[in-house]
C-alpha cells in the first residue's frame, strides 16, 4: 500500500475540519460532548500554531542573511530588491482599486442602516491612532535592539536587521566568509525542524477549520451577507484571476501546478489567518514543490509576509466604503484617494501597536472622517474574512518569488 502523501493528507484534514465544523454547529454547543471535543481542537490547534511560531523568528533570520549574502553581485542584489518591491506595490495597487471599484458597483451596506448595530456598538472603545502617530510607531518598530526583537516575535524588526546583516556580509567579502557558511548550517538544521512540524499540519489544520466552523454566529453572517459576499468575491477574483494571470504572463507557470505547488501553505494561511504563522510553510513549499532557488525565497518571501498584503489593503478599502453606506455618506474621489493610499499605507503593517488590525482599520475610517466606532461591527465576521485575505497575502509572496526569479534569470545574460 503506497504512503498518503503530505499534501494529500492536508487536504483530507482540511475536508474533515470543515465537516466536522459544520455538523458540531447544528447541535447544541452545551453538550460536553461539544464543549470537550472544541477544547482538544484548541489544544491541537494552538500546538500546532506555537511550532510554527517557535521556528520562524530563526528561520526569517537566516534565510534573509543566507539569500542576501549568496546574491554576491551588487548588481543582481540591486534587481532583487527593486524587482521584489515593484511586484508587492504593482498588486498591492490592484487589490485595491479592484476592491473600490467592486465596492462602488455593488453598494454592500446600502440596504442597512447603523442603527441596526447599536447593541454591538454600544460600549466599544477603538484604538485610534492619528497618521503622524502611526508612522512614527512604525518607523519606531523598524530599527530595534535586534535581541529584543527576537525575543518579542517582532518580524519586520529581525527583517530588517537580517536585511543589513547580509548586505554588510557581501561588503565585507572574504573577510567573512565563514558567518554565512553558518548561517546556512543553521537554516539546513532549521529546515529539517520545519519538515518534522509539517507532519502535524494535518491534524492542526483540521483542529482550526472545525473551531473556526463550529463557532462562527450564523445570525450577524445573514446580516452582513451582502458585504461577505461582496469581500470574498473580489478577494477570490484577485487570488484566482489577477495573481495566476501575473504569474502565467511573466513566467509561463499555469494556475494549475501553481496551485498544486502551493496548496499545503494556502491551506495553512487559510486555517490560521496569520501570515508570520504561515512563513515556514510558505519557504517549504516555494522551495521544495515551485522551486524557487533559496537566495530569492529566503529574501522575497519573509519580507512579503511582513509587507505585502494584498487581501487585507483590499480589505480595508471595502470595508471603509462599506461603513460609509451604512451611515448614509457618499465618499468623494477624492475621499477615496484618500482611502486608496491610507488603506496601502496602512496594510504594511506596524508591528509593536496593540490590536494592530484594528488600529489600521480606524486609520483608514478616520482619514475620511468615518466613525471608527463601526470597527465593532466588522469585528464579529472578521475572523472568517481573515481566512481569505490572508491566504491572499501568502498566496502574493509566493507569487512574487516565482515572477522575482524569472526576472533576475533574464538579466543574467547581460551581465
Amino acid at each position: 500500500m503506497s504512503k498518503i502523501s503530505l499534501n494529500t493528507q492536508i487536504l483530507l484534514g482540511t475536508v474533515l475540519g470543515i465537516l466536522l465544523g459544520f455538523w458540531f454547529s447544528m447541535l447544541d454547543q452545551e453538550s460536553s460532548v461539544i464543549q470537550n471535543s472544541l477544547y482538544v481542537a484548541k489544544l491541537v490547534s494552538a500546538l500546532f500554531i506555537d511550532l510554527l511560531r517557535m521556528v520562524l523568528i530563526p528561520l526569517v533570520f537566516t534565510s534573509i542573511v543566507v539569500g542576501v549574502a549568496n546574491l554576491r553581485s551588487h548588481q543582481q542584489m540591486n534587481r532583487v530588491w527593486q524587482g521584489t518591491l515593484f511586484f508587492f506595490f504593482s498588486t498591492m495597487v490592484l487589490a485595491i482599486v479592484l476592491g473600490l471599484t467592486a465596492a462602488n458597483l455593488l453598494q454592500p451596506g446600502s440596504g442597512l442602516q447603523i442603527t441596526m448595530f447599536q447593541d454591538v456598538m454600544q460600549g466599544f472603545q477603538a484604538t485610534q491612532m492619528s497618521l503622524p502617530e502611526f508612522f512614527a510607531h512604525f518607523l519606531h518598530s523598524l530599527f530595534q535592539n535586534p535581541i529584543a526583537a527576537l525575543a518579542q516575535d517582532n518580524v519586520l524588526s529581525v527583517v530588517i536587521f537580517a536585511l543589513l546583516l547580509g548586505i554588510a556580509l557581501v561588503v565585507g567579502g572574504e573577510r567573512y566568509r565563514n558567518i554565512p557558511l553558518l548561517m546556512q548550517e543553521f537554516l539546513g538544521l532549521i529546515l529539517i525542524l520545519v519538515g518534522w512540524i509539517m507532519r502535524l499540519a494535518p491534524f492542526g489544520i483540521m483542529a482550526l477549520l472545525m473551531q473556526l466552523v463550529a463557532t462562527h454566529d450564523t445570525g450577524l453572517l445573514t446580516t452582513m451577507a451582502k458585504f461577505i459576499a461582496v469581500v470574498i468575491g473580489i478577494t477570490l477574483l484577485h487570488g484566482v484571476v489577477v495573481l495566476p494571470l501575473i504569474l502565467y504572463l511573466v513566467t509561463g507557470m499555469t494556475p494549475i501546478k501553481f496551485w498544486l505547488g502551493a496548496r499545503e501553505a494556502l491551506i495553512t494561511a487559510f486555517a490560521t489567518s496569520s501570515s508570520a504563522a504561515t512563513l515556514p510553510v510558505t519557504l517549504h513549499c516555494a522551495e521544495q514543490y515551485l522551486h524557487v532557488k533559496r537566495d530569492v525565497a529566503g529574501f522575497v518571501i519573509p519580507l512579503g509576509a511582513t509587507m505585502n498584503m494584498d487581501g487585507t489593503a483590499l480589505y480595508e478599502a471595502v470595508a471603509a466604503l462599506f461603513v460609509a453606506n451604512l451611515v448614509g455618506i457618499e465618499l468623494s474621489l477624492l475621499q477615496q484617494m484618500i482611502v486608496f493610499l491610507t488603506a496601502m499605507m496602512a496594510s504594511i503593517g506596524a508591528p509593536g501597536i496593540p490590536s494592530a488590525g484594528m488600529v489600521t482599520m480606524a486609520l483608514v475610517l478616520q482619514s475620511v472622517g468615518l466613525p471608527v466606532e463601526a470597527i465593532a461591527i466588522l469585528l464579529p465576521v472578521d475572523r472568517i474574512l481573515d481566512t481569505f485575505r490572508t491566504t491572499v497575502n501568502v498566496e502574493g509572496d509566493l507569487v512574487g518569488s516565482l515572477v522575482v526569479q524569472k526576472w533576475i534569470s533574464e538579466d543574467k545574460p547581460n551581465e
